[in-house]
């Protein structure tokens, strides 16, 4: 959330910054809320001098013997603390709009983002290794939802039937592949200094509101008749673990990782991706998470890029980095790094991580501080970044692409056959 000061000091730039954005952005409606808020606030003190003053000159009053001018001051005060109340029934409208507001709004894009229109307009940064030539190998290339159920690994037409379209059924290698992937990327992350949690699946209205979430994209959420809702990414509670809590600056940056299914309503994206592993409603994820200085977050994105990139490169799968425009950056975040790898399926790259520097945005909606007495007195909002490292389903697609042999089978990458209990090589069953 952007603090209510930046933005009243800001307003030109705050609009600027929607405008690249795509979002909407009432900038008189907020100049209005913000005047009647500090005005009803005004107001209340002015009155509660009012009340004390009157207060007492009763009590000097009634040493003097005067009931009847005390009656009268009595009687005065009950009228203020009648327009008190009212004053502070008008701050607490003002707050409530200013404070939604400011919910349903996303965060400033960071300097270095570019400004774009949408994700034509996203600069590639840098490639790594290269894609199979198929043809040249003589080989014919099948798309990961023909290869799946040909071995026996994946089947689609039974998840339907288990309950609906876009989730998936994995059996035998695949499940095992599955398994394989989530130990080899938490085992990963935890050999590069993250600490691993194991969080619960559902999340709190506070804590999804802490991270975005809500209110603003609550159709993109599953939610059960208690009021919870299932999680969208382990992010909602990595990052909100710290919520309300006043970290040290000798802590940060702390590094956080965890696997955690994760659940997608993927309201608005009909007939994009129908087929395979690529935008389902339930996935499996590993993430990670970081709490930073301010001064210091940029590079910690930096460096949590390069972690992403180590899975990848470690899975020996062909890739590219894009730094998102300003009109296709997340709801929370400032900058952004998309990591999309090769799937031969659409002879093109594929989103597969997307690594986020959010600065104080969450930390302010979660209340997450950290003190440093050396540097400044009190307390400021920490930074939070987060990343995919990596989305499970779209890994497994792109490993069974980019390791299909002519035979039909799919060769496992060398750094997953220890996870595979020895196999090598996924053949039809």
């Amino acid at each position: 959330m952007l603090d209510v000061r930046f933005v009243r000091e800001n307003q030109e730039a705050v609009a600027e910054a929607m405008k690249n954005r795509n979002a909407s952005w009432d900038g008189e409606r907020f100049a209005e809320l913000d005047e009647a808020r500090r005005a009803a606030i005004a107001e209340e003190e002015s009155l509660q001098a009012e009340r004390n003053t009157a207060s007492k000159q009763i009590g000097a009053m009634m040493a003097a013997g005067q009931k009847v001018e005390a009656e009268a001051a009595k009687e005065q005060v009950r009228t203020i603390n009648e327009q008190i109340a009212a004053a502070g029934a008008k701050r607490a409208k003002a707050d409530d709009e200013l404070r939604m507001m400011l919910l349903a709004t996303p965060n400033m894009p960071a300097d270095t983002t570019p400004v774009g229109k949408d994700e034509n307009d996203n600069p590639e940064v840098r490639r790594w290794g290269t894609p199979r030539d198929f043809q040249a190998e003589g080989i014919t290339m099948k798309p990961h939802w023909d290869l799946g159920p040909e071995l026996g690994i994946i089947d689609f037409e039974r998840a339907v039937k288990l309950a609906a379209s876009r989730f998936i059924l994995l059996g035998g290698a695949g499940a095992r592949l599955e398994r394989a992937l989530i130990n080899f990327m938490a085992d990963t992350h935890t050999d590069r200094g993250y600490k691993e949690w194991w969080c619960p699946a559902m999340a709190n209205a506070e804590t999804l509101t802490g991270t975005g979430q809500l209110p603003k994209f609550e159709e993109d959420l599953f939610r059960t008749r208690e009021g919870l809702y299932l999680i969208p990414t382990a992010e909602v509670q990595l990052t909100n673990i710290h919520s309300g809590e006043v970290l040290d600056a000798s802590q940060l940056p702390l590094k956080y990782c965890a696997f955690t299914p994760c659940f997608r309503e993927e309201a608005g994206s009909a007939g994009r991706d129908t087929r395979g592993l690529i935008r389902v409603h339930q996935f499996d994820k590993v993430e990670m998470v970081k709490y930073a200085k301010p001064e210091e977050s940029y590079d910690d994105l930096e460096s949590m890029v390069a972690d992403a990139e180590n899975i990848l490169q470690l899975l020996g799968l062909p890739y590219r980095v894009i730094s998102l425009c300003t009109g296709d950056i997340g709801f929370s975040a400032a900058k952004t790094y998309d990591l999309e790898v090769w799937l031969p399926s659409y002879n093109g790259y594929k989103e597969i991580s997307s690594c986020s520097n959010c600065t104080d945005f969450q930390a302010r909606r979660a209340n997450i501080k950290y003190r440093d007495p050396e540097n400044f007195k009190g307390t400021r909002y920490a930074h939070t970044l987060n990343g995919s490292g990596l989305a499970v389903g779209r890994t497994m697609a792109a490993v069974l692409e980019n390791y299909q042999q002519a035979d039909g089978s799919v060769k496992v990458p060398e750094v997953l056959v220890p996870y595979m209990g020895g196999m090598e090589v996924i053949k039809p069953e």
